[in-house]
C-alpha cells in the first residue's frame, strides 16, 4: 500500500513538473504577435549583423524596443533565428546577417529578405514588419517589395528606412555593367534618371507594384561635401524618389553632414539613430 501512495506521489510530482516546464516556456500566441510589428535591419555590402548593433542598441537605450534578436542566413539562403521574442515584447528588432555578404546578383537578396520574413512568420505570426537597410541593405528591401507584391499570406510592409542606398547604381570601376551608375547622371524633378541600367530598370515595376498607401519610406544619405557620402553620390541615392513616391503612403528626405555623414559612418551616427527612432517608433 505504501508503494502505491508513493509511486502515485512521484507521478504527481512529475506531471507538476512538466507543466511548470511548459509554462516557463510559453510563446507568443498568434493574438498577442497582431499587436508587434518586428524592425529588420540589414548591413551593407562586405559587412555583418554588426554595422546594425549601433542602431539597434540606440533604440533600446532609448526605450524604444526592449527585444534584439538575430536572423542569420548562409550561403545557401537557409535562416536560423538567434535570441528569441518573448511575450510582453516591445518593437523587436531583428539583426540580419548574410554569410554571402558581397553578392551583386540583387535578386538573391530579395529571396533571402524573403526567406528571413517567412521565418520570423511561422515562428511568431506577424501581422505587420518595418525594414531598414544601409547601403548593399537597401537592395533587400526593395527587391522584397518587387518579388513579394500582391502576395497577401506574407506581413504587410508598414515603414521603409533607406541610408545611404545607391538606388541608380555604383560608380566602382570593376563592377558588372547592371549595377553600374550610368556616366553623367541627373535626375528630373520626379527623381528619374535620364540614364538607366539594368538593375534600375527591373526596380522601376515598384512604380505599379509596390502597395499603394501602405508603406511610409524615410530616405536618409549623407553630403560630406561634393554631392556625395564620399562612397555614393547623392544622385544615386535620390533617384529612390521616382521608384516609390507614387505609391507611398508617405515618402521623404533627410541629408546628414559633417564627418559622420560618411558613408561607412552614417549607421553610427547618433543624429540618424534619433531621426530613426522618432520616424519608426515615435508618435
Amino acid at each position: 500500500m505504501k508503494r502505491k501512495i508513493l509511486a502515485v506521489l512521484l507521478s504527481l510530482g512529475l506531471i507538476l513538473t512538466v507543466v511548470v516546464a511548459g509554462c516557463g516556456r510559453k510563446t507568443i500566441s498568434k493574438k498577442e504577435s497582431q499587436n508587434l510589428t518586428p524592425t529588420l535591419f540589414f548591413h551593407g555590402g562586405g559587412s555583418s549583423y554588426h554595422a546594425e548593433e549601433q542602431m539597434a542598441n540606440a533604440a533600446k537605450k532609448a526605450g524604444a524596443t526592449n527585444t534584439i534578436i538575430r536572423a542569420m542566413v548562409d550561403k545557401q539562403g537557409q535562416v536560423k533565428l538567434v535570441g528569441t521574442i518573448k511575450p510582453g515584447a516591445k518593437n523587436p528588432i531583428v539583426e540580419v546577417n548574410y554569410a554571402n555578404n558581397r553578392e551583386l546578383n540583387y535578386r538573391k537578396h530579395g529571396e533571402w529578405a524573403t526567406a528571413v520574413v517567412r521565418k520570423l512568420q511561422q515562428q511568431y505570426h506577424f501581422k505587420a514588419i518595418n525594414m531598414v537597410g544601409h547601403s548593399l541593405g537597401n537592395i533587400s528591401l526593395i527587391y522584397y517589395s518587387l518579388q513579394n507584391a500582391g502576395n497577401t499570406r506574407l506581413p504587410k510592409l508598414r515603414k521603409q528606412v533607406d541610408i545611404a542606398g545607391h538606388f541608380a547604381g555604383l560608380n566602382f570601376a570593376k563592377i558588372p555593367a547592371s549595377v553600374k551608375q550610368p556616366a553623367g547622371l541627373t535626375l528630373n524633378a520626379a527623381g528619374k534618371p535620364n540614364h538607366m541600367n539594368a538593375t534600375y530598370r527591373q526596380m522601376t515595376a515598384l512604380r505599379q507594384t509596390l502597395p499603394k498607401n501602405q508603406v511610409r519610406i524615410l530616405n536618409i544619405y549623407g553630403n560630406i561635401g561634393g554631392h556625395t557620402d564620399g562612397t555614393v553620390p547623392n544622385v544615386s541615392s535620390l533617384a529612390l524618389k521616382y521608384l516609390v513616391a507614387p505609391r507611398a503612403k508617405a515618402y521623404q528626405e533627410n541629408v546628414f553632414t559633417g564627418k559622420l555623414a560618411r558613408h561607412s559612418k552614417l549607421h553610427e551616427n547618433p543624429q540618424v539613430d534619433r531621426t530613426l527612432i522618432s520616424f519608426l517608433w515615435g508618435k
